[in-house]
């Protein structure tokens, strides 16, 4: 607010980057949605019980034991059963050093993860990877490519250990590096082709500039060592992951919102939100999530998991459309562009971290299960992102209910 002090504003700020602020901010935009205060949704309660029982029966049939594994980006690297990172880490020079040495190991995994995360925004319907003989699109591609791009060296200065990320590299990717490694031309277009090479360019400017998380060698790897300190006992809160997350790589998100002098990252303004603003840090927390196997390699246990939030993405936000949870009150919406700060984008989001947290437990009941054996992050993968991935595949041919114009650092 004008006049404000800046120590007031930067204390303000730093509120918004937890995922409880996600939740409580999410929840009053929820509330507004759900006493009719919103123009572009309604939402109908009564359709969570069949949501849940389709979440469900996703479950079984996937994972019939009911032993899923976490929601992140490695389940990616394993599209079409081949685990990529294995044959990657196996096939290198150093595979004896990344064998003997569960430390450096765990390092690679997020010099690999840390940058396909961030990449990890939507493709858009008409760009697609091949490898070998696999066709892979959206996520899968991504992860994929991302992997690739790795094993080419291109995040690297060590001509000796091409397979990790630094800043010297980093900063110097290229569009052009980019549009080679993932195959795209005019006929094969990816959205935000050029965001994505800039965001890399950021994370290398971040890593560069603090020494403190990612060491004097600025590798992005080195993060395994920062988040070493912070546990106790080998334990580690998953709030102080991703508290650590959004400090260190704030400053790379490109054209954010700012207050005092903290960037805010994912982040968008609303008026039912307490301040006007509502976080929700997507990709962080899909990072997040994404650190849990590397870190169990580097012998850390992440507890607490269900402080951070579902992923208010497409997939899961589409979930609700296609299942009657949130009715559009203008059905001429979705076939509008929508800008990742519009009011209805704002809402749809915010209306999905809520719902998973609702749907999670009304998939415990029918599976049996508690929070313990069955925290979000496996409901998740269960889950809610392939439920609403099937249902856009038969309604949309794979197309979201809502159509964002996205720069590739959001979707």
């Amino acid at each position: 607010m004008s006049g404000e002090p800046l120590a007031a504003q930067a204390a303000r700020a730093r509120a918004l980057l937890t995922a409880a602020a996600v939740r409580e901010h999410c929840g009053e935009v929820m509330a507004c949605i759900e006493r009719d205060g919103s123009r572009w949704f309604a939402w109908d309660a009564s359709a969570l019980d069949g949501a849940a029982a389709f979440v469900e029966a996703v479950i079984r049939e996937r994972h019939p034991d009911l032993r899923i594994p976490f929601h992140s980006r490695w389940r990616h690297f394993e599209a079409g059963g081949v685990d990529r990172w294995a044959r990657l880490a196996h096939g290198t020079a150093l595979r004896e050093r990344l064998l003997a040495d569960p430390l450096e190991r765990a390092r690679a995994m997020l010099d690999l993860v840390v940058p396909s995360v961030l990449l990890d925004a939507g493709a858009g319907p008409a760009w697609h990877y091949r490898d070998g003989d696999a066709v892979l699109s959206r996520s899968e591609g991504l992860a994929v490519a991302s992997l690739e791009l790795v094993r080419r060296g291109a995040l690297s200065s060590d001509p000796d250990w091409p397979c990790r990320a630094d800043a010297v590299a980093l900063r110097r990717v290229s569009t052009d590096t980019l549009a080679d490694v993932f195959q795209v031309d005019a006929g094969n277009p990816l959205l935000g082709l050029a965001g994505r090479a800039e965001l890399l360019r950021s994370l290398g400017r971040v890593v560069a500039d603090r020494p403190d998380v990612f060491g004097a060698a600025a590798r992005v790897g080195n993060l395994v060592d920062h988040l070493r300190t912070l546990s106790t006992g080998g334990r580690l809160e998953a709030a102080t992951v991703l508290r650590v997350l959004l400090d260190a790589l704030g400053p790379a998100w490109p054209g954010r919102l700012r207050l005092g002098g903290v960037e805010l990252g994912d982040t968008w303004p609303h008026p039912a939100a307490t301040g006007g603003l509502v976080p929700f840090h997507k990709l962080s927390q899909w990072l997040a999530y994404s650190l849990l196997e590397p870190l169990q390699v580097a012998g850390l246990e992440v507890v607490g998991l269900d402080a951070l939030t579902g992923l208010p993405e497409y997939r899961n936000g589409g979930l609700l459309i296609d299942t009657g949870l949130l009715r559009l009150r203008e059905p001429s919406l979705a076939s509008e562009r929508l800008a990742v700060d519009h009011p209805a984008v704002v809402e749809w989001r915010s209306a999905t971290v809520v719902a998973l947290d609702r749907l999670a437990d009304a998939v415990r009941r029918r599976l049996g299960r508690d929070a313990a054996a069955m925290p979000l992050v496996r409901v998740l993968e269960g889950g809610t992102w392939v439920a609403g991935r099937r249902l856009a595949a038969a309604r949309r041919a794979g197309a979201p209910p809502l159509q964002i114009d996205s720069d590739g650092t959001v979707f």
